[in-house]
């Protein structure tokens, strides 16, 4: 593959990084506006996407089309833009099969028991242990800060669930979901930048 080719690949990338959590959170606080019951203590964000009318459809489109976006920023981007190195390849294919278990939340909603359980497990597991992972490629390709920065925000997207387990601090799920989606998203945004300047 050229190395043009390669640049326009790593730039509509970048680019869907970017778009892709500013998509779906902008579709998830929609859904949270349409439907007052909603309570962040007391319910999981994917209670969302099982009430009927213009609630369920904004909740499970902004899943379901920033993971797309997602996807091909781990495809097209990271894949991409860390060359050679093969523990960046392996973060860059986990990340995405984390936007996978992030658009099949938003497919198989709550009605599809246990299937949803087990993609919304998948994606908040996946999710910060691609960044880890993603953490050693930042490292060994000498780039420290971006390292520190993505390890950084892995135990962030992890804390909140490891918390939830050992102490049970909120009765639903929609803190640590959120707590972990916005870290998550906002590494995509850094790193979506960072390759839009090489």
């Amino acid at each position: 593959m050229s190395t043009s080719r390669n640049a326009v690949y790593q730039r509509l990338g970048a680019s869907a990084g970017i778009v892709a959590p500013i998509l779906g959170f902008a579709c998830i606080l929609s859904a949270i506006a349409t439907y007052p019951p909603f309570s962040w203590t007391n319910n999981a964000l994917s209670d969302l996407g099982v009430v009927s009318g213009v609630t369920g459809a904004l909740f499970n489109f902004g899943l379901v089309a920033s993971g797309f976006l997602a996807f091909n920023f781990a495809i097209f981007g990271l894949f991409t833009y860390f060359g050679k190195s093969w523990v960046g390849k392996i973060g860059s294919v986990v990340f995405a099969g984390a936007t996978l278990a992030l658009i099949a939340i938003g497919v198989f909603n709550e009605s599809y028991s246990p299937t949803h359980y087990l993609v919304s497990v998948t994606f908040f597991m996946l999710a910060p242990i691609s960044l880890f992972i993603l953490t050693s490629a930042f490292w060994l390709c000498n780039q420290r800060r971006m390292a520190v920065f993505t390890v950084m925000v892995g135990f962030i997207a992890a804390l909140p669930w490891l918390l939830f387990f050992a102490f049970n601090y909120v009765p639903n799920v929609a803190i640590p979901e959120s707590v972990s989606g916005i870290a998550v998203s906002a590494w995509a945004i850094v790193v979506g930048r960072k390759m839009l300047k090489t």
